[in-house]
């Protein structure tokens, strides 16, 4: 039973009731829905939905795999679940559909086939992140908690769109970002996804660095669109390299993405010019993330990536030499960055406690 802010328990489906469909899972809850469940994401979302109090899978849907158990593919669930992938959608038979597609094929996939209006999306795909002639709207729960509760289908935001927006939206709605901000980001090699790629093998990866993307990376759209919607209305427009707005008086965000010799995780950090002291920003970030669920600034100690790895958590930490902030945030980038997210945002578009199925140990050791 989930409840409100004062422990009071409400019905599935949150204070004003209701599902968008009556159907409900074997444990009454959920029924839910899984396309390219095969991949990474898909492996993972399955993993906390078995662990969900309130969320039943009804198909984990590969048609490679259709059959085949899924510990065949995600041996990780070992004795935790005996269903089997299936080339079936029954999409009548859920109220809400995870899109673990590939960048480009969801967008696709709509065009091919028909999903019941009552059913709700959650995509993991990049294809309906930015505002458009869609209705769609962008999963950071952090700043769009309102309009998710609301939600038909939404867009999961990005790995690295997540580290890099929850380091510096509070930067750019104190109107901190008035020059060119530099960031570094290294990522884990499950943020390729499980598609065997020379970049991807062990012997190229492990005792390994490189760059990729060079001030071009795709998730730059999605991060300056959500910064001017915080910016302060006398701060120069934010764009990018690939962003550019028209404007002269835009700033850039110049970001360098790395490929880490580790599985899973991003590790990012910002640097933003500004007078204002340590204490007055490092307040502004607290209040900026007051009551938000997963989302912290530590003060304490310095962060590392096995702090947040294997939780949905992102964690950020202020420090300032002169007038450099230097803004760090780690995430999982499977979690805080992908399936982790896209449960949360569930969770609120069903009136479920937010963090429901997301009670998560980080893999400190």
């Amino acid at each position: 039973m989930n409840t409100n802010n004062n422990n009071t328990p409400l019905p599935l489906g949150g204070a004003e009731g209701g599902l968008s469909s009556p159907l409900r899972g074997e444990r009454g809850g959920l029924r839910v829905g899984i396309l390219g469940a095969a991949g990474y994401t898909g492996g993972e979302l399955i993993r906390l939905l078995l662990n969900h109090p309130q969320a039943d899978i009804v198909f984990a849907n590969s048609e490679s795999n259709a059959g085949n158990l899924l510990s065949d593919v995600h041996e990780g669930l070992y004795a935790e679940t005996d269903m089997r992938f299936t080339a079936e959608m029954p999409f009548d038979k859920v109220d809400v559909v995870f899109f673990c597609f590939g960048h480009g094929k969801s967008e696709q996939f709509l065009k091919e086939h028909s999903i019941p209006a009552n059913v709700k999306i959650i995509d993991l795909a990049q294809d309906f992140r930015i505002k458009g002639d869609h209705d769609y709207v962008y999963g950071l729960p952090e700043i769009h908690r309102q309009s998710i509760a609301k939600a038909q289908h939404l867009a999961n935001p990005g790995c690295f769109a997540t580290a890099i927006q929850l380091a510096l939206l509070p930067a750019a709605s104190m109107g901190l970002i008035k020059d060119n901000v530099s960031i570094n980001g290294i990522t884990g090699s499950t943020g390729a996804g499980q598609k065997p790629t020379f970049s991807g093998h062990f012997s190229w990866r492990n005792d390994n660095l490189s760059t990729y993307k060079l001030l071009t990376h795709q998730h730059l759209h999605e991060v300056c669109q959500s910064l001017n919607e915080v910016r302060c209305a006398d701060a120069p427009m934010i764009g990018s390299p690939i962003d550019e707005t028209g404007d002269n008086e835009q700033v850039n965000l110049n970001f360098i993405p790395y490929r880490g010799p580790f599985a899973r995780g991003i590790f990012v950090t910002a640097v933003v010019e500004t007078e204002r002291s340590l204490d007055e920003i490092t307040k502004g970030y607290q209040d900026f993330y007051e009551g938000a669920a997963f989302t912290h600034v530590m003060t304490d100690h310095d962060l590392d990536l096995k702090q947040v790895v294997n939780t949905n958590k992102c964690l950020l930490h202020l420090d300032k030499v002169g007038n450099q902030l230097v803004v760090i945030s780690c995430i999982d980038n499977l979690l805080k960055g992908a399936v982790g997210q896209a449960v949360q945002n569930m969770n609120i578009m069903f009136g479920i406690d937010e963090t429901a199925g997301l009670r998560l140990k980080p893999s400190a050791f």
